[in-house]
């Protein structure tokens, strides 16, 4: 029988894996990123548009207030910090959203750009709502489109594994932040899902189409954080994005306690 971590001990288990607290994402890389997004880069957009208005100041305030990073400006070097409290507040808004989808046995689009690492999160996740009566939606699956990557061409595949949705290069499970694919897979249906569950372009892109899309981000992705600000996106879950997969367990019984 899986143990589901009490609220305290889900938040001390944050800490020691550095899912959240002290971080591996380092400063310099998250004031990089946050400086990009407010200059519009599309990369680091995530897939929404955001006001034109944000400033890199306004991003770091947004982060500090819904990520937990230093709101120092000067602070430009070092370690980085998620709030595990915030990581816990918004892992309960999404755990009473699963929950509504389970009830409502709502149609579902499951999603990750980091296979490597959070699929361990959304496999099961997805599996426990289709168990509960929910529609896993795959759509455009095997849909092939070229992109570029290091400023060299590259082909991109949707695939799908038990119901969620990743992209591959000849069967090699890639790592991306790109729209481009949840765009494509809306656009495949004849009607919206009721709910995304995923992370970076995929929750971007559908939170900008009007879907109810929630997700989790890293310190150095502030795109979904902004969009939730701004009340496109529907929950944002702040954590480290790149620990080992068994380290997220806690994380999935947790939530998975919730859907129950």
């Amino acid at each position: 029988m899986v143990h589901v971590p009490t609220r305290a001990e889900l938040r001390a288990h944050l800490v020691t894996s550095r899912i959240a607290g002290e971080v591996e994402t380092p400063r310099d890389n998250n004031l990089r990123n946050y400086r990009l997004l407010a200059e519009r880069h599309p990369h680091y957009l995530l897939g929404l548009d955001p006001a034109p208005s944000w400033t890199f100041e306004e991003v770091l305030a947004v982060m500090a207030k819904r990520c937990g990073v230093s709101p120092d400006p000067d602070y430009i070097e070092g370690i980085d910090t998620i709030d595990p409290d915030r990581t816990l507040e918004r892992l309960d808004a999404l755990g009473a959203r699963l929950a509504v989808a389970a009830r409502r046995q709502e149609r579902v689009i499951s999603a990750t750009g980091h296979p490597s690492s959070l699929l361990a999160l959304h496999l099961p996740v997805a599996q426990a709502l289709a168990a509960r009566g929910c529609t896993l939606l795959t759509p455009a699956a095997g849909f092939t489109y070229e992109t570029t990557v290091r400023r060299a061409p590259a082909y991109r595949q949707i695939r799908y594994v038990s119901g969620v949705a990743m992209v591959a290069d000849r069967g090699e499970l890639k790592h991306t932040h790109s729209p481009r694919p949840m765009q494509e897979m809306l656009a495949a249906l004849d009607e919206p899902p009721d709910l995304v569950v995923a992370d970076h372009g995929f929750t971007g892109a559908a939170a900008q189409a009007g879907v109810d899309a929630v997700g989790y981000a890293d310190s150095n992705d502030p795109a979904l954080f902004v969009g939730e600000a701004e009340g496109t996106v529907a929950v944002t879950v702040p954590l480290d994005d790149g620990v080992l997969p068994h380290l997220y367990a806690p994380v999935t019984a947790y939530l998975l306690a919730r859907i129950q």
